[in-house]
């Protein structure tokens, strides 16, 4: 470390200390040419995934955290825990394949709400309701109408294909 007054590049280490929030490292230095004294605050890389909210903040990813808005959207409709762990897990997996460490809080809403488009059309709906704050009923009906256009596309093709299959076809 290069003294900050006459930048000599030997420092010695006075004093070390754990940082007030736990997680960083506090060392006093003293320059070995003039004997200035200054500090330094080691933090370690972050090896985990971290997730950069809307208002600028970063936080550590939280899996249990993305489970409970998951489970909330899924309350009271037939999507078991393990399809739930499941989805949080592929999403975790995802996330953690990316060559950045920071993610957005958006990129895992959007994975979120598709998995939960596939899963559960009406979980989706709650889902994306409160991630993408609707501020407008319009916008709602907007999303609503397009979950209900591709169950009757899926409907009309699964018909299609049972014509097709039949003997007298």
């Amino acid at each position: 470390m290069d003294c900050p007054d006459c930048g000599h590049g030997r420092t010695g280490v006075v004093d070390t200390r754990t940082g007030e929030d736990g997680t960083t490292v506090r060392r006093r230095r003293e320059c070995r040419r003039c004997s200035f004294r200054f500090t330094t605050y080691e933090r370690p890389e972050w090896e985990t995934l971290q997730v950069k909210k809307r208002d600028g903040r970063i936080e550590p990813f939280d899996r249990e955290k993305l489970a409970a808005g998951i489970e909330r959207a899924a309350e009271k409709r037939p999507v078991d825990a393990a399809a739930v762990e499941s989805l949080v897990e592929e999403i975790a997996r995802e996330l953690a394949g990316r060559e950045t460490r920071i993610v957005s809080s958006t990129l895992v809403g959007e994975l979120a709400s598709e998995r939960l488009r596939e899963l559960d059309s009406v979980a989706y709906i709650r889902f994306v309701s409160v991630y993408e704050a609707f501020s407008d009923p319009e916008e709602f009906l907007d999303e609503l109408d397009r979950v209900l256009d591709d169950r009757l596309d899926d409907a009309a093709g699964a018909s299609d294909q049972t014509d097709d299959d039949s003997p007298d076809g």
